[in-house]
């Protein structure tokens, strides 16, 4: 008998199935499942609570939980691996994946799970992110640059890509020439689609680790490689990588000039409101240019998050400066 296949799970082929972790809303944040030869692999995992829907996805193609040989979070925050350790207690043959510099984290969320509600607050956490795990120190590989895993007959390279966080790598498929590419490359959100199929991309610039330097130079070092496509973790796959590339720069620049106008302000509040109105201004101009028809009601509702937590990582950027 076949099994129905859920309207959260996206075959991408070449062995690649998104995984919409349903955190915050319908594809907006996603995880994705690699397989091939019978052998899987996870890039990215969402919260805990998206822990159904990844032993389900396995269930869904007709593999068992010791099919999977590693998860690979792009990097520590929670919304990228925040399910990490209640996954690994369900996989006994997996290895996790790790940036060296978030290894520590996901051996011992305490600090991480601290970190993060110092951003969203008690409350946020427990309805979106819930409780952490820990993750046996012996069953933790930390990444290389430039390193190589195998996955069935394909291997995977995962190269060290700060900018967005200094504990990010983002991780090279070469059969389908795509690179899995957390938040280095940006958001790209559906509902901004146009008519015809063109995507939108924003680079984000999060709490607490935003470099512009690095993660200019870590885009460009993605965009070397003349990959056929990007597998975001917000949200999906986009193609078209040459134009998105060139966008996401340019915005990249915009958001940095902005910053850097701003950061004479004395008052961190008075700054803070002063970002997040000039990053809806710019979002909604270049979405305008782009061809985005929604109501600028719609818009500022779909970003919310975003120019709140991409105020605040520049803030902190700009005080670092400051020192």
């Amino acid at each position: 008998m076949s099994v129905a296949r859920p309207g959260w799970l996206e075959p991408l082929g070449d062995g690649i199935h998104a995984i919409d972790t349903g955190f915050q809303r319908d594809r907006f944040d996603a995880a994705y499942l690699v397989v091939d030869g019978g052998r899987a692999a996870f890039i990215d995992t969402g919260t805990r609570h998206a822990l159904p829907r990844l032993l389900g996805a396995l269930s869904c193609l007709g593999l068992g939980v010791d099919t999977v040989d590693w998860v690979i979070p792009t990097h520590v925050h929670l919304d990228h691996a925040g399910g990490v350790g209640p996954l690994m207690q369900a996989l006994p043959a997996a290895t996790l994946l790790v940036h060296p510099r978030g290894a520590r984290h996901m051996i011992d969320p305490s600090a991480l799970y601290q970190g993060a509600m110092a951003v969203y607050g008690q409350a946020e956490m427990d309805r979106a992110y819930g409780e952490l795990v820990g993750v046996d120190a012996s069953r933790v590989r930390t990444s290389e640059d430039g390193m190589s895993v195998p996955l069935g007959q394909r291997h995977l390279e995962l190269i060290d890509t700060p900018g967005h966080a200094l504990h990010h790598h983002c991780i090279w498929d070469p059969v389908s020439r795509g690179w899995f590419t957390g938040d280095t490359f940006g958001l790209s959100y559906r509902e901004f689609d146009t008519a015809d199929g063109r995507a939108w991309i924003q680079p984000t610039t999060t709490p607490v680790q935003f470099q512009p330097g690095p993660l200019r130079q870590s885009i460009e070092r993605l965009l070397a490689r003349s990959p056929a496509c990007m597998y975001l973790t917000h949200y999906g796959r986009v193609q078209d990588v040459p134009a998105l590339g060139a966008q996401l720069l340019s915005l990249l620049d915009e958001v940095v000039t902005l910053g850097r106008c701003l950061a004479p302000m004395a008052d961190p509040a008075a700054r803070h409101a002063a970002l997040s109105e000039g990053l809806r201004q710019l979002y909604r101009r270049s979405l305008r240019a782009h061809g985005c028809t929604l109501p600028e009601a719609r818009i500022d509702e779909l970003l919310a998050l975003d120019v709140e937590l991409n105020a605040q990582g520049m803030g902190v950027w700009l005080d670092r400066e400051a020192r």
